[in-house]
């Protein structure tokens, strides 16, 4: 079981979930096993059977159901995880676990008005906690709101700083305007880890929007080196190729993007390499 999903099950390690029925307890245990090994469709049926023996009427049924909702969201039904989440928020909604499990299925559905609101709840507990403001600083940088996104990241690189944390500095100055402070950031983030793919990228196509193509092209040999078949990393080298009038090289890193499925690259073809040869 992944680390992420064995911090939401410590919610009923603390809570004491334990039901006095035998039969119960057996359910329960054979369902956690399977969860773990990745069975969750028929761990999710011995979770219903204690939900349903339960009726909803004590804790049992309570930690079957917050479970069944783990096992919904492992297998990517986020649809039924969601309605026990909400089921179990009502009845528990002092515990953090259950609202950061509920934003990571709002996240999975695209709702970034929720997620933000279940995040909200679970900082108000948990001000200075540097993992959950970087998660809501990405959040802002989703929708754009860059002042509260600088807010977070600033708190949260104070807290507990890692390449993450400086990669989404370096996009919010970017996007507030200071290119500088971005690529200070991305540098930063690559410092602190040499092998985070992200923040050559990012700095990459940073350099080709400000026509500083040389600067572009630093980044992206960087981030070929970690990774020679990214699509990506080779889609803007050969714009910054073709820019500094290294077309026939350029030209080769575009068809190359594009018959690994970057489709983006069809149109720089037709600009820069209609009867150019490899």
């Amino acid at each position: 079981m992944s680390k992420l999903l064995s911090f939401f099950l410590l919610l009923f390690v603390v809570c004491g979930a334990s039901a006095q029925n035998e039969k119960w307890e057996k359910w329960e245990a054979d369902a956690d096993t399977l969860s773990e090994r990745g069975q969750y469709a028929e761990a999710i049926k011995l979770y219903t059977k204690i939900i349903d023996a339960s009726g909803l009427k004590d804790r049992a049924g309570y930690g079957a159901l917050y479970k069944r909702a783990i096992s919904y969201y492992s297998m990517g039904d986020y649809g039924h995880a969601l309605v026990d989440l909400d089921k179990f928020i009502v009845a528990y909604g002092e515990f953090p676990q259950a609202r950061l499990l509920r934003a990571l299925v709002h996240k999975e559905l695209g709702n970034s008005e929720k997620q933000l609101q279940d995040l909200q709840d679970a900082l108000a507990s948990q001000p200075s906690n540097p993992a959950l403001l970087k998660w809501r600083a990405s959040i802002y940088i989703d929708e754009e709101q860059y002042e509260l996104a600088k807010k977070d990241a600033v708190l949260a690189r104070l807290l507990a700083d890692d390449a993450e944390t400086e990669m989404y500095l370096g996009i919010i100055y970017y996007n507030l305007g200071d290119a500088d402070s971005a690529f200070m950031s991305m540098d930063q983030a690559i410092s602190m880890e040499a092998t985070f793919l992200p923040p050559y990228l990012y700095a990459g196509t940073f350099g080709l929007e400000l026509e500083q193509f040389e600067v572009a092209l630093k980044y992206l040999d960087l981030a070929l080196m970690l990774d020679p078949k990214n699509n990506s990393a080779l889609f803007y080298k050969g714009i910054a190729l073709a820019e500094t009038d290294k077309v026939v090289e350029g030209c080769r890193c575009l068809r190359k993007a594009f018959y690994s499925g970057m489709d983006d690259a069809s149109d720089y073809l037709t600009e820069y390499c209609f009867g150019i040869e490899n």
